[in-house]
């Protein structure tokens, strides 16, 4: 019933929480907005529009134009779970995006979290 509540989240309001999240950390919508397009395939466009649309988080995730494959190497904790162990598809597909967003407001090079 929780998953249903976070794939029911507007895009623009959860989004807008993590660039918040990264800016006061001292990184940049535009560092978030790259490890979204790595992650989804959607373009600063399409991001753009969707930001002023009614789209769901669930149905952000769930009309991705390209999940990029190696997201599946993004490992690690958050919101004390650990990503890799999520069972639900899509919401480990969320679950990577909060990952890459934590790991930019560390400080960790953006090499590092494209995986590369």
């Amino acid at each position: 019933m929780e998953n249903e509540k976070v794939f029911a989240m507007s895009f623009s309001k959860v989004y807008g929480l993590l660039i918040a999240k990264a800016e006061r950390k001292g990184r940049t919508r535009e560092e978030v907005e790259k490890v979204t397009f790595w992650l989804t395939g959607y373009t600063a466009q399409q991001i753009d529009e969707l930001m002023d649309s009614e789209i769901s988080y669930g149905d952000f995730f769930r009309q991705a134009p390209a999940m990029n494959p190696n997201r599946e190497k993004i490992t690690g904790v958050v919101c004390g779970v650990r990503v890799e162990n999520i069972e639900n598809p899509l919401m480990r597909d969320i679950r990577y995006l909060d990952k890459l967003v934590d790991e930019l407001a560390k400080g960790k090079a953006m090499e590092k979290i494209l995986r590369k």
